[in-house]
Parts: C-alpha cells; sequence; structure tokens
C-alpha cells in the first residue's frame, strides 16, 4: 500500500515542479521580451520594477541545495514567496491599476492620520498605565507598562474585545474607567478610524478625477491633430489638383452614384426623428380612417333622407293627380 502512495507523491511533486518550469520559462521570456523592446523606460514603470523582483524570487529556490536539512526551511520560505506571482495579473487590469495607483497617492495623507492616532494612543496609554497599572490594586495585565497599554488601546480602538476589558477594570471598582474607555473609543474608532477611510476614498476620488480630466485632454488633443491633418491633406490636395473650391466640389458631385450611402447629421437622419415622424404617420392615419367612417355615416344619412323625400313626393304627386279628376 505504502508503494503506491510514494509513487503517487513522487508524480505529484514532478508535475508541480514542471508547472513551476514552464510558468518560471513564460515570465522569463516575457521580462526578457520587454527589456528589450525598452530596457530604458522598463525600469521607470513600477509594475515593471515589481514583476523583476518577483522573477528574481522565483530564482532563488532553484540556488538553494534541497537534499541539505539546514537549508529546507530557506527553501520553503522562498517558495511561498513565490505566491506573489499572482499579483503579475494586476497589471493586466485597468481598473486595478488605477485603485493601486491612487491608494499609493494617499500614503501621505494616511501616514499624517496614523501619527496623530500614535500621538493619542501614546497619550492614552500614558494615562492608562497611570491609573490602572498599579501592581497590587489595579490590572498590570493589560495596563502594568507602556508596552501592555498600547496594546490594550490598540484592541479598543479596533473594538474588538472591549467589553471584557471593561468588565476586567469594573471588577477593579475603578470610577474612572468606563469614561476613560467611552472617550477612548470617540476619539480613535469613530474619530480618527473613520477620518483615515474618508482620507482615503477622498484622495481615491481626487486620483479618478484627475484621470478623467488627463484623459480628455488628451482626447482632445488627439482630435485636434487628426482636424489639423485631414486639414492638411485637404489644402494639399486642393493645391495639387484643383484650382478653385467649386472645381474640387464638381468633380467630388462627379464621382458620387445613387447608390452610394451617405452618412448624415440632420435632425431629420436621426433615429429619435425617425420614431416620432412614423408614430406621427400612425397617428394620422388613424384619423383618416375615422374621417372615412364619418364620411360613410352621413353618406348614408343624407341617401336615406333622400330616399324618404323622394317617397313623400311621390306620394304628394299621386294625390294631387287624384283631386285634379
Amino acid at each position: 500500500q505504502e508503494a503506491p502512495l510514494l509513487k503517487e507523491g513522487v508524480s505529484h511533486t514532478c508535475s508541480a515542479f514542471i508547472s513551476d518550469l514552464i510558468i518560471l520559462a513564460i515570465y522569463t521570456t516575457e521580462f526578457l521580451m520587454g527589456l528589450y523592446l525598452d530596457p530604458v523606460n522598463y525600469w521607470k514603470d513600477g509594475y515593471k520594477r515589481f514583476d523583476a523582483a518577483v522573477l528574481f524570487l522565483a530564482y532563488l529556490p532553484y540556488t538553494i541545495d534541497q537534499s541539505n536539512p539546514k537549508r529546507h526551511h530557506v527553501f520553503t520560505m522562498l517558495k511561498g514567496f513565490q505566491a506573489l506571482r499572482v499579483l503579475k495579473l494586476l497589471y493586466y487590469s485597468p481598473g486595478i491599476t488605477n485603485l493601486m495607483a491612487a491608494m499609493g497617492q494617499t500614503v501621505k495623507n494616511v501616514i499624517y492620520v496614523l501619527v496623530l492616532l500614535f500621538l493619542l494612543i501614546f497619550i492614552f496609554a500614558i494615562l492608562g498605565h497611570g491609573l490602572y497599572g498599579d501592581y497590587q490594586h489595579g490590572d498590570p495585565q493589560n495596563w502594568g507598562s507602556l508596552a501592555a497599554a498600547f496594546f490594550t488601546l490598540f484592541s479598543l480602538v479596533t473594538v474588538d474585545g472591549w467589553t471584557d476589558l471593561q468588565e476586567e477594570l469594573d471588577d477593579k471598582k475603578f470610577v474612572t474607567s468606563r469614561t476613560f474607555t467611552i472617550v477612548f473609543i470617540l476619539l480613535g474608532f469613530f474619530v480618527f478610524f473613520n477620518m483615515f477611510i474618508g482620507v482615503v476614498i477622498m484622495d481615491i476620488q481626487q486620483y479618478e478625477q484627475k484621470l478623467k480630466e488627463e484623459r480628455q485632454v488628451t482626447l482632445i488633443a488627439k482630435k485636434q491633430t487628426i482636424l489639423k491633418r485631414q486639414q492638411e491633406e485637404i489644402y494639399e490636395l486642393f493645391n495639387l489638383q484643383y484650382k478653385t473650391f467649386d472645381e474640387m466640389v464638381e468633380s467630388f458631385k462627379k464621382s458620387l452614384l445613387h447608390s452610394d450611402p451617405m452618412i448624415l447629421e440632420d435632425f431629420c437622419a436621426s433615429l429619435p426623428f425617425i420614431d416620432l415622424y412614423l408614430a406621427s404617420l400612425d397617428r394620422q392615419d388613424a384619423t383618416v380612417y375615422k374621417l372615412q367612417d364619418l364620411y360613410y355615416e352621413m353618406v348614408a344619412i343624407l341617401t336615406t333622407l333622400l330616399y324618404h323625400s323622394q317617397e313623400k313626393f311621390l306620394y304628394n304627386l299621386q294625390c294631387f293627380k287624384g283631386k285634379s279628376k
């Protein structure tokens, strides 16, 4: 039973080793091609430098002797760093790339917020150590030293298990402990923690707005370049072949056929106008049908009236002839 399991494990290891070699060969080929195409600008791109660092880490496990037991821990650690190869996929997603660039722009403001939060924790750590750090009557486990007070206040900032910490202070009969905890949570969590999130969101929005403006400026510049090139081509064509603009127009008219499609930008050629026009025609047809029905009814009434008047006339005529006899 052990032989098939050992054989299966060896085959699995071999397949994994071959897969790693294939992926490493693809990454190496990509790195060499990018470096060959543009060796100077390649190192200016942060994502390309990151790819080069990941490729360097991927080669390190193959430089270590795996048969040496002392090197096994280092080999395992370097193999774990190869998981960074998944981050190469971020370069092929424009949305994630823009988000990472925006996060890089927010580092400065985030550092300011973290410094303020550190000062707040430092002040409250000194207060907490002085108020509740007594080894006989206080809580030395959570407030006995500045390091323990820092860790306790970090738990309060994240609002993780703060009720247990408060219960321990309540058991020691500290009257000011609840006020201390509530004030610190209000300042640390509801103010600075949300300020951290707000700064990140605002910087990301500003970065996206800046990208939109840059794209708009680039698009306008491309349009201006295309228009300028078209004008230059028209001027060259005008100067080379035709003497006047009317002559060029007449020559262009002669080259047109009745079957040539034309793109119109007028209002009458737009789809909303066509839909409105067809709807108006349908309403006109319905109105015409109603008028026809009305005319038919009027003709029928007039025919009936004429028939009755004719019968009455004949009846009166017969009566007149009978009286004359």
